[in-house]
């Protein structure tokens, strides 16, 4: 799988990579050059074993930042931040292979 990873704060060092919900992560591999404030190329080998999962990334910045959830973000900044937040989002992979953007 392939992404691009983003921070306001910096130069993105890492992102990691969970298929299962969240409940683990792995570290991605970053693709080309990376820059202060600009998006970072990442891809992360994975072997799907067909069963339904949820797949989620989340980035870390020099200055220490990690990507929050969605839960972390709002009890932070508060309930009314759905626009332009940065929360991790989810893709869910169905047990027929489609993915569907799940929030």
């Amino acid at each position: 799988m392939r992404g691009i990873a983003w921070s306001g704060r910096g130069k993105i060092t890492g992102v990691d990579v969970s298929t299962n919900g969240g409940r683990t992560w792995v570290a991605a591999s970053l693709i080309g050059d990376v820059h202060a404030c600009a998006h970072t190329r990442f891809e992360h080998l994975w072997k799907w074993d067909g069963r339904p999962t949820s797949i989620m990334s989340r980035a870390v910045d020099e200055s220490g930042y990690v990507q929050p959830t969605l839960e972390e973000y709002k009890r932070v900044r508060g309930s009314n931040t759905a626009y332009h937040h940065n929360a991790i989002r989810t893709w869910l992979v169905a047990g027929d292979g489609a993915i569907t953007f799940g929030g």
